[in-house]
């Protein structure tokens, strides 16, 4: 089905709906910002149904605006890192491991 059939079928989000959604995601909203946010998803569902509506039936789908032109290098394996080379820059190092400071006083 396509998107501008679901649209037309699809009547406007309500208030009520929008509350339901807020505890849904167990936010506090006023009912100040439930008319606002109902107002603002409905413009947004309208937005989406004008969009909807162009024409596509002779276009055909681009999948790279620049063409099929792989611009990266090749992939050529490199040698990396010994672990001494990689820890040498670090401001802290404990059993030949980056040390860093404790988050949330987690042990």
């Amino acid at each position: 089905m396509r998107w501008s059939h679901r649209l037309d079928a699809m009547s406007a989000i309500s208030r009520d709906e929008v509350a339901h959604l807020a505890r849904l995601s167990r936010l506090a909203v006023t009912d100040d910002e439930l008319d606002a946010f109902a107002g603002q998803l409905n413009s947004i569902l309208e937005h989406v149904k004008v969009v909807t509506e162009v024409g596509d039936v002779d276009v055909e789908p681009l999948t790279l605006p620049a063409g099929n032109v792989n611009v990266g290098r090749a992939d050529v394996p490199v040698g990396c890192l010994t672990p001494e080379q990689a820890l040498s820059g670090a401001p802290h190092v404990v059993d030949d491991r980056f040390a860093v400071p404790r988050i949330l006083g987690e042990e």
